[in-house]
C-alpha cells in the first residue's frame, strides 16, 4: 500500500526544531546527500516558519518514498490564514508581508524539485513541495498521474484508509479502501484487501471486488471502490460497494459514480455489474473516503485544475475532513490519451 502521510499541526515555533529533526533524519536514513538534506533542512524551516508568520499556524504533511529505487520527498502544508492576494508577485525575491526579507517562496522554490502555491483570499493557502536527492525534474507519469492524501485518525498509530495502483501494459487498476472503524482491526481489512489488488491478474472490477470479498472474510470489513483504466479502449470500468464517494471531472463538470450497498468481507450484493466511463485527456478520477463529508465541490476553487492535483486534494482535506475518522483524497489524472 502506498505510505500515509505524517501530519503535525505547528501551532508555534517550539515544535519546528523537532519535526525538524525528525525530516533531516529520515532524510539520511534514504540516502539523500548532506548537500542535499541541508538544503531541505531550509525549506522545512521556510515552510513552518511561513505558517506560524503568516497564518498563526497550521497543518504540515509530509511522507517519503521510492518511485524506480529513487526516494521522494512530499510535503504539504495548510493553513486557515488570510490567503494571499497575487501569488506570482509574492513568489519574488524581496517581497514581504512582513517586514522580513522576503526570500523565503523564492529558496523554496529554487531548492525544491517542484513547488505550487494555492491561495484565495480570506480561505487560507496551500503548498505543495517535492523534492529529489538531485535537482532537476523527475520523469513524469504517463498515462495516470496520481496524487492523494491518505492521514490516519488523530491520535491513531496505523490507519484504515488505503489506496493502491498497479500498472501493467493495457491497464492500470485504482484500489481505494476503508475498513471499518480505524486502528488496526480497519488497517488489517483494508491491507488483506490490498493484497488482492497487488497480485489478481484479474481485469474485471467486478471480478476483484469479489476475490477481495472472499479474502477478507475473517476481517472487520471494508468498504472498496475498483477503478480499472483500459488504456488500449480508453475507458475506465468501476466497480464500489459502501461508500466510498467517486467522481469523474472533465473541467468543472463531472460524472457521479453511485456504488453498491454492502460491506466487502460481510456482505455483497449476489449481481453486480461495472460501470463504463470514457477516458479523457486530462480528466481527473476523484475518490474520498467517509472521512470527508461528501458535499464537496471543486467549483469553489478557482483555476485549481490548472495546479497540480495535489493541490486539490489537499483542499479538499482542508474543507471537508471530519477529524474523526481516518480521511483519504484519491485523485488520477489522465495525462495521455494515446
Amino acid at each position: 500500500m502506498d505510505k500515509i502521510f505524517t501530519s503535525y499541526n505547528i501551532e508555534d515555533r517550539s515544535f519546528v526544531a523537532f519535526i525538524k529533526r525528525q525530516i533531516h533524519q529520515e532524510l539520511l536514513q534514504a540516502k539523500f546527500s548532506k548537500n542535499r538534506v541541508a538544503e531541505i533542512d531550509i525549506i522545512v524551516s521556510e515552510l513552518t516558519s511561513n505558517l506560524i508568520k503568516h497564518a498563526g499556524g497550521g497543518e504540515m504533511l509530509y511522507r517519503m518514498y521510492e518511485i524506480e529505487e529513487q526516494p521522494l520527498l512530499e510535503i504539504v502544508t495548510i493553513d486557515q490564514g488570510p490567503g494571499i492576494t497575487d501569488v506570482h508577485k509574492m513568489m519574488k525575491d524581496g517581497i514581504s508581508t512582513t517586514n522580513t526579507l522576503g526570500h523565503g517562496l523564492g529558496a523554496i522554490q529554487r531548492l525544491s524539485t517542484e513547488f505550487q502555491i494555492y491561495s484565495l483570499p480570506k480561505w487560507g493557502t496551500i503548498t505543495y513541495t517535492i523534492v529529489r536527492p538531485a535537482q532537476g525534474k523527475g520523469k513524469k507519469q504517463i498515462d495516470l498521474e496520481v496524487k492523494a492524501v491518505c492521514v490516519s485518525k488523530p491520535s491513531e498509530v496505523v490507519c484504515g484508509d488505503a489506496y493502491y495502483v498497479k500498472r501493467s501494459r493495457d491497464y492500470i487498476k485504482v484500489f481505494l479502501g476503508d475498513g471499518l472503524g480505524h486502528g488496526e482491526h480497519a488497517y488489517e481489512a483494508v491491507a488483506k484487501a490490498a493484497e488482492i489488488i497487488k497480485t489478481t491478474q484479474e481485469t474485471d472490477p467486478v471480478e476483484i471486488i469479489r476475490q477481495m470479498h472472499a479474502h477478507v472474510r475473517k476481517t472487520r470489513g471494508l468498504v472498496a471502490s475498483v477503478a480499472v483504466l483500459n488504456l488500449r479502449a480508453r475507458e475506465w470500468n468501476i466497480c464500489g460497494v459502501g461508500n466510498i464517494a467517486t467522481r469523474f471531472y472533465g473541467g468543472i463538470l463531472f460524472k457521479h459514480y453511485m456504488p453498491y450497498n454492502g460491506i466487502v468481507g460481510l456482505n455483497i450484493p449476489g449481481t453486480m455489474n461495472y460501470t463504463v466511463i470514457p477516458a479523457e485527456k486530462n480528466q481527473q478520477l476523484i475518490m474520498c473516503s467517509d472521512g470527508l463529508r461528501s458535499r464537496w465541490d471543486i467549483g469553489k476553487y478557482p483555476s485549481i485544475l490548472k495546479y497540480d492535483s495535489m493541490l486539490l486534494a489537499a483542499a479538499l482535506y482542508k474543507d471537508f475532513n471530519r477529524r474523526t475518522d481516518d480521511s483519504s483524497v484519491f485523485i488520477g489524472k489522465v495525462t495521455s490519451d494515446k
